[in-house]
């Protein structure tokens, strides 16, 4: 019998359960029928950032960025293909810290770009600064890694 992991939907954030082994099958929600994977960046607010961080197995690579940050304009574009090459292994998500200063306070978020990575609300991983594509995928991949599957 195959692992089952808990997936958070990225459109009506449903925690859905899913066989390991069907990941790669690209499953859809039980509830709003979208793929539960879209290889975009997932926009987390107040509202939904507990849900994605704490309820999901997948781990979750947060970009804190501000529109008025340069550096974090500069990252967009690796974020976005972080989000398609890690679309099965990692949620990738950003949180615009000007809209939501209290999430980026809670994280206590002192320069932007920073990149986390939380599984099950613990953080893994944090990195501060604009970093490239490869090695942002290497990064993540080394954390995720040699963090600790989730217990239940």
């Amino acid at each position: 019998m195959s692992d089952v992991r808990q997936i958070v939907c990225p459109h009506c954030a449903t925690t859905n359960r899913v066989f390991t082994d069907r990941i790669g099958d690209r499953p859809s929600c039980g509830k709003c029928t979208q793929s539960l994977f879209v290889g975009t960046p997932l926009t987390l607010t107040a509202g939904n950032f507990d849900r994605h961080v704490n309820h999901s197995d997948l781990p979750v690579l947060v970009d804190f960025w501000a529109p008025w940050c340069a550096p974090c304009k500069a990252m967009a574009p690796v974020i976005e293909a972080a989000a398609k090459a890690l679309t099965t292994t990692v949620r990738v998500a950003k949180l615009n810290t000007e809209d939501e200063p209290q999430i980026a306070a809670r994280f206590a978020i002192r320069s932007i770009p920073t990149l986390m990575i939380l599984r099950r609300g613990q953080i893994i991983e944090q990195h501060s600064g604009a970093i490239d594509l490869d090695r942002l995928i290497g990064w993540v991949q080394s954390a995720i890694a040699g963090a600790q599957p989730p217990h239940r």
